[in-house]
């Protein structure tokens, strides 16, 4: 069946961070239009319930065990994922961790810790796929999506969460530079900022009634984001739709930041 204008078929995403959260999110929106899919996660008991999510959209779905962190195993799971699959042609650099308290009483290690991940691991993954989209256009197969998870906490920064905030303002910069780099190939390179989105990492914090009474009545849609509400921007970004958006950072929060 014509998926329309976001029509995915032939076409496959590697998701870091993509068995939970908003990273099956995008998952989930690149199956429904018909795009095959590999997950990179650390839980192999959670990589196999997003497999068993996914398979009923009757797409390609595969995960990898792989610690972003890691070069020597991003460079193994990508080279499986090009095993398995043939092909990325989007890859959503998503995983990533929080990481709060007081400034001044944050060690350096608790530092390096968030920066490993949200900036090592971005970075590692992003190279690989870039390294494979520019050999690909320079056979003739021009074309790829680059997307990283940044956060509304790279433009309104986050008291007690400086390190997480930094890791996402970052991310903004590097995404930029990435369009202009790239666009030579046909790669397009942009940012999703999630705003306040109900996880299960967050759930908990989210029951609270003093941050409930403080967050949510500067919600204009007057709820929590949920992983679904990242579907539509998945699809869109990786679809031929856009392949004239690049540079850019596309702001889900509910209107939270307005």
């Amino acid at each position: 069946m014509d998926k329309g204008l976001f029509d995915l078929s032939g076409k496959v995403a590697l998701i870091t961070g993509g068995n939970g959260g908003i990273g099956l999110g995008f998952a989930m929106g690149i199956a429904r239009q018909g795009g095959d899919v590999c997950i990179w996660g650390r839980n192999e008991n959670k990589n196999r319930q997003a497999v068993e999510q996914l398979q009923p959209f009757g797409t390609r779905v595969h995960a990898i065990n792989c610690d972003v962190v890691d070069e020597a195993v991003v460079e193994r799971a990508f080279a499986d994922t090009l095993a398995e699959f043939g092909r990325v042609d989007a890859c959503f650099a998503n995983a990533g961790v929080g990481g709060g308290g007081r400034f001044d009483e944050l060690t350096l290690a608790q530092w390096r810790q968030v920066m490993s991940v949200n900036l090592d691991g971005l970075f590692l993954t992003l190279r690989a796929a870039a390294r494979h989209m520019k050999a690909r256009a320079e056979t003739g197969d021009i074309g790829g999506r680059l997307i990283g998870t940044s956060s509304i906490g790279a433009k309104l920064g986050m008291v007690g969460g400086e390190a997480y905030a930094g890791s996402k303002g970052a991310v903004l910069s590097i995404m930029k530079g990435l369009a202009v780099e790239y666009a030579r190939y046909g790669v397009t390179a942009n940012s999703v900022l999630p705003g306040h989105i109900e996880t299960a990492m967050t759930a908990e914090t989210y029951k609270g009634e003093k941050f409930r009474n403080a967050i949510m009545p500067r919600i204009a849609a007057r709820r929590w984001g949920t992983p679904a509400d990242f579907e539509g921007i998945a699809a869109y970004l990786m679809s031929d739709a856009s392949c004239y958006h690049t540079g850019d950072s596309f702001v889900i929060d509910g209107g939270f930041i307005i």
